[in-house]
């Protein structure tokens, strides 16, 4: 190889090495001022959060409370009971659907407040 081959070569491994470094400090820094004065800035490591924020979770358990509540307002809660039952005979990925699917106290309290706006 001859020098002029070397040179690129370390001047293309430079510049990957300066994007990389870059790539970094964009995600975050903290700057640090050495002893003779220069500034150095490093990339800052961040703590892992939770994929599923909390938020998030509430928004989904809540959506889906909301979703039962007006089936069971729109079918009634015996017409409701009733395909819950016949979910709770079928096979095992219905079981589950059923069970999950139960009327419950949350469930009863907001069909009891959409009734009136789904009945109209």
């Amino acid at each position: 190889m001859n020098d002029a081959a070397k040179s690129y070569k370390a001047f293309d491994a430079r510049l990957k090495g300066i994007a990389k470094r870059k790539t970094r400090l964009e995600r975050g820094y903290k700057s640090q001022v050495s002893k003779d004065g220069l500034i150095i800035f490093r990339p800052q490591k961040r703590a892992i959060s939770p994929r599923i924020s909390f938020r998030g979770l509430f928004y989904l358990i809540f959506g889906f409370f909301l979703f039962k509540g007006m089936i069971m307002a729109h079918l009634g809660s015996t017409i409701y009971a009733e395909r819950v039952a016949a979910l709770q005979e079928g096979t095992f990925i219905e079981q589950a659907g059923g069970f999950v699917m139960q009327p419950d106290r949350v469930t009863q309290a907001i069909a009891t407040q959409l009734r009136p706006i789904l009945k109209r």
